[in-house]
């Protein structure tokens, strides 16, 4: 565990700004900072970020909190793992005892997988470094590769032995438990037997954003077409492939720094380019790129540029997904490599300034690239050319920009010796096409969502009656709990009721609850430390450890939502909330009560009914005595409210 003075100083110390912006870019917006969310697809930036409130918000999906629950969120952290994540960054020293066998057997399945992935890393680069099989054959082979020490370093690499199971052993020993070696992929078992995934040959460990190694790469060194030439760990809990790029956590700083990623195939075009002091640079890992690939390069910078292999074959391979790339809203350039090479191979034919001018000299436009490579192609058969207008115009509807859209389209018209009047007709048509299949997704979504709103209303209506009701308070509690709203005299002396003191009390008195868990855990720790004589600021509830409550905090505390207005009888209105707080408070605990009373109403009306139908006339005569009494007191409230119009 970690005492309450280091948490404090960790939270204290984490400025939201400084670690938003490791992951993401963002723009100064007056007093808060602007950029696009990174935990869902936008073009238009809606997370914001107040330094000084400490907290983030996203008007897109709803996400929100403080420094530490963006690190839980963003690298699926708990709140003990993001604390030791900021402490790291601050360099605020943590003292923690050393987990033995059965602490990390307790620990929860991703925790043991992030774990056990750690020792293997350790163990891996231990065997390349300290072993004579090691060194005989893992090192020799990034020595004949040109890779500097510094670099093989850096990168963790390592090398497993050829022992068929000698990691599996050596891991087992430690007090590491089988089943965790199995789902990452590390061991495999089969007939009572275990092996390891990797024996024998050269790892390259796959690390995630915040540089934890998630997974491994192993490349064979046998010249055998039976086995795999390179092997990947298997999906797990901790690795989603489609997810990761390789090299992402070494580069990120570079990409926002320089404003672009390249991006090339494998694990050594990455190595080998840093090793020519070109860092900001990712690779797919010989997988087919994903739209969740690109997003996680989106998170740093817009511009993208591809270095190719030599190879004709592989660049047309690619194409689809330069598409995805285009359709993210995003610039695509390319730097084809002479034939026979790749980025490996020639950067180790050049100095880095060299390969630093080569790449600047040779990158392309990628539709102007695409293009000349498709009419190299098509030659001067006329249905190829056709066919290759399609292709070219197709490319261009995908970019989501319509200026962007006809600048290509004036260039095209001119590469291909074709009007641009012809070129928009085949790209209107496109359009067309695209809406129409939008209109009819969007129709079944409706369709399918009628259908279920209609039967599942009864059971949701009573929740959603009041929740803003039940918000209003607590954002008011959160808020401004500790201002004093009233002042009266008891035998002589001044007595202050604060904001909390009055909401508390009213809703102890009458016996309600929150119907919402959160709204309801908060109001009971506030009520908890008010007992003690004590009052909570909205920092108390921003930076608590329990995700849910700093999550509402932010959600509460932030300016789109505030709950509303209030206006006088003249039309105009106050903005100041807090001048206001004397009228507020009451009126926003009469509204909650108001809800509640007239949910109360509605089920005395049903209750009524069904006695009726039973001629239970005891039982009537009792439920219509209290129906009118709280008819009285919803008129009461009603007549209360009326002094001023929410809206």
């Amino acid at each position: 565990m970690i005492d309450r003075e280091t948490v404090a100083k960790i939270i204290d110390t984490a400025e939201i700004v400084d670690v938003v912006e490791d992951f993401i870019t963002l723009k100064k917006r007056g007093v808060n900072y602007l950029g696009l969310c990174p935990f869902h697809n936008e073009k238009t930036p809606s997370f914001t970020v107040s330094p000084a409130k400490g907290i983030y918000k996203c008007f897109g999906c709803g996400k929100g909190g403080n420094a530490v629950t963006f690190v839980m969120e963003h690298e699926h952290l708990n709140y003990v793992e993001a604390l030791k994540f900021l402490a790291k960054k601050y360099h605020i020293e943590i003292v923690e005892k050393e987990l033995t066998a059965d602490e990390v057997q307790q620990r929860n399945e991703r925790d043991s997988l992030m774990i056990v992935s750690g020792f293997a890393q350790k163990y891996f680069t231990e065997q390349l470094h300290e072993t004579p099989q090691g060194k005989n054959i893992g090192l020799s082979y990034f020595k004949q590769r040109e890779f500097k020490d510094e670099i093989i370093e850096k990168f963790q690499c390592g090398y497993c032995p050829d022992k068929k199971d000698a990691f599996t052993k050596e891991a087992l020993s430690k007090g590491y438990k089988l089943d965790f070696l199995e789902k990452t992929g590390l061991t495999i078992s089969k007939n009572n037997y275990n092996f390891d995934r990797f024996n024998g040959r050269i790892i390259f460990p796959i690390h995630n954003l915040m540089g934890k190694v998630i997974a491994f790469g192993g490349r064979t060194l046998i010249t055998d077409k039976k086995i795999a030439k390179y092997l990947n760990s298997p999906e797990s809990e901790i690795y989603h492939k489609s997810n990761v790029l390789y090299g992402i956590y070494f580069a990120k700083n570079s990409i926002v720094k320089n404003d672009k990623c390249y991006l090339v195939e494998g694990y050594t075009d990455v190595i080998s380019l840093h090793q020519s002091k070109i860092e900001n640079v990712v690779a797919s890992s010989g997988t087919s790129l994903t739209t969740e690939q690109i997003r996680l390069i989106k998170r740093f910078t817009n511009n993208v540029t591809i270095i190719y292999d030599g190879d004709a074959a592989g660049i047309k391979a690619s194409l689809r997904g330069i598409d995805l790339i285009l359709e993210q809203g995003m610039s695509v350039r390319v730097v084809p490599l002479p034939e026979n090479e790749d980025p490996d191979s020639f950067s180790k034919k050049r100095s880095p300034i060299e390969l630093n001018d080569y790449i600047q000299d040779n990158e392309k436009d990628f539709i102007w690239f695409k293009t000349n490579l498709l009419l190299k192609e098509a030659s001067n058969d006329p249905v190829k050319k056709a066919n290759l207008i399609s292709e070219v115009v197709r490319t261009i509807a995908i970019i989501p920009d319509r200026i962007v859209q006809s600048v290509y389209i004036k260039e095209c018209s001119g590469q291909l010796s074709i009007s641009e009047q012809a070129l928009y007709s085949q790209l209107n048509k496109i359009r067309w096409k695209k809406h129409e299949t939008q209109k009819r997704r969007q129709y079944n979504q409706a369709e399918s969502f009628t259908e279920k709103t209609q039967s599942s209303i009864p059971a949701f209506v009573e929740d959603v009656y009041s929740e803003l009701e039940e918000q209003a308070v607590i954002r008011l509690l959160i808020m401004f709990g500790s201002l004093v709203i009233f002042t009266k005299n008891e035998d002589y002396e001044e007595v202050n009721t604060t904001v909390a003191q009055f909401i508390i009390d009213e809703i102890l008195n009458d016996e309600l609850e929150f119907k919402n868990l959160v709204y309801q855990k908060v109001f009971e720790i506030y009520q908890k430390y008010l007992v003690k004589g004590e009052t909570l600021d909205e920092r108390f509830f921003i930076n608590h450890e329990e995700e849910n409550i700093c999550k509402l905090a932010a959600d509460v505390l932030t300016p789109k939502n505030q709950i509303s207005k209030i206006w006088s009888k003249h039309g105009s209105y106050v903005e100041t909330e807090e001048m206001l707080l004397k009228d507020l408070v009451p009126k926003t605990v009469l509204e909650f009560k108001n809800k509640i009373i007239q949910k109360a109403i509605t089920d005395l009306y049903t209750q009524i009914q069904e006695s009726q139908q039973q001629d239970d006339y005891n039982k009537t005569i009792e439920l219509t005595t209290k129906l009118q009494s709280l008819i009285i007191l919803r008129k009461t409230i009603a007549e209360k409210l009326g002094n001023r119009i929410i809206v």
